[in-house]
């Protein structure tokens, strides 16, 4: 275990550290760490907590301490998985009550998944206070365990299902990532001689856009063949298939198993096609361009859907689902969104009109916010607690 963080600089209103926990998947991982980097740049101190299975958190934060604690995950599991999942949360609950006796925090943030469970109930045992971040337009399973028991609730969209009524919700945004940010200062243009077409499903790619995708441009007209530029991701073992499926349809594509530089391509595509995670929701608003989103069928909660609609009901992005999604309907898709460059340039606006590029500052207001209020008598704080503004609004159990 690291030792608690120490900086020469002089924090402005938390003078104890603040313990961020996430782990699991990126989508959990780099809001807390885009969090991180903002509080130390305001001059605070921040450890970060994640499991003992737990990587690539913190990589990009060499500087702060990482606590690694035992956790387990239940769900999906055999009967004596699941109570072997509950043993490995109870002794990391222990471990966190020792964390927290060691670092003193002025407050502790989670960001969901499970590696996050044990820190926040061992906060909740000690009446810390307790923020929890929540990326998609669904709470997820370890955020709606600990809801109830927050001080408050941060949500990436303003239509969140499963909040609880009684404790205060703002509205943040999902941190994106600074690339994405300079991304986001080029302008949407109509396509020209080119219609440049951006396919992405997440950070392996998707099976069924290599399947479909590929087939339903091929099924256009040959005017609007000859004048796409196809660029997309695939998983290794469809990246033959694919490009032989382009050239066959004499369509122009560059086919790869990632792309370092989505940023660049995301600002330059006049279509994105993408699964509708939380970060590939929040980057392609927050960029602003058009799209055409596949939820992944077999999210928890079906959180892919709710995060697209999010998207859909702005007028930004068409929504079909992965069992509708055929050659003919989505060939019929891309006839109608290509043959309509005016659609384009308004689902582009409508895009951007909802995406949050300042996510991160308000989630460290929140968090400065949470600890001043922590501070205060307690009528103070319940009257911060219950008032309410229109950024901070938050529509709860929206279908």
């Amino acid at each position: 275990m690291s030792a608690p963080l120490t900086i020469t600089t002089t924090p402005r209103l938390i003078d104890q550290p603040v313990l961020l926990a996430a782990g699991g998947t990126g989508g959990h991982v780099f809001p807390a760490e885009a969090l991180a980097a903002e509080l130390l740049r305001r001059g605070h101190r921040v450890g970060l907590v994640t499991d003992t299975r737990g990587k690539g958190f913190g990589q990009n934060l060499s500087d702060l301490p990482l606590y690694r604690i035992p956790a387990g995950t239940p769900t999906g599991r055999a009967l004596t998985g699941k109570l072997l999942a509950v043993v490995d949360i109870a002794r990391g609950v222990v471990a966190a009550l020792a964390l927290l006796a060691l670092t003193k925090p002025a407050a502790v943030v989670g960001f969901g998944g499970y590696p996050a469970l044990p820190l926040l109930l061992a906060a909740r045992l000690r009446r810390l206070p307790i923020l929890i971040h929540e990326q998609n337009a669904v709470l997820g399973r370890v955020n709606r365990l600990i809801a109830s028991r927050a001080s408050r609730i941060a949500t990436s969209f303003p239509a969140t299902r499963f909040l609880p009524d009684a404790i205060p919700a703002t509205v943040t945004g999902n941190p994106v990532r600074p690339a994405i940010l300079t991304a986001a200062d080029v302008p949407y243009t109509e396509p020209g001689t080119a219609i440049r077409i951006l396919v992405i499903g997440g950070s392996q790619g998707a099976r069924v856009l290599s399947d479909v995708v590929p087939a339903a441009l091929a099924a256009l007209s040959p005017d609007l063949r000859r004048r796409l530029r196809v660029q997309q991701q695939c998983r290794p073992e469809d990246l033959e298939r694919v490009r032989a499926a382009y050239a066959a349809a004499g369509i122009e594509a560059e086919i790869a198993g990632f792309f370092a530089d989505v940023d660049k391509r995301l600002a330059a595509t006049h279509l994105v096609v993408s699964r509708s995670g939380a970060g590939s929701t929040a980057e392609i608003a927050v960029i602003g361009r058009p799209a055409l989103l596949v939820p992944y069928a077999h999210a928890t909660d079906d959180h892919q859907t709710a995060n697209a609609q999010a998207l859909a009901h702005a007028g930004g992005a068409v929504v079909i689902a992965q069992d509708k999604f055929t050659v003919e309907r989505v060939a019929a898709a891309f006839a109608d969104l290509l043959g309509d460059p005016e659609q384009l340039s308004r689902m582009a606006a409508a895009a951007r009109s909802v995406g949050r590029p300042l996510a991160t500052q308000a989630l460290a207001d929140l968090v400065e916010r949470l600890v001043t209020e922590a501070r205060q008598p307690a009528p103070a704080a319940v009257a911060a607690k219950t008032s309410t503004s229109k950024d901070t609004v938050v529509k709860r159990n929206a279908a």
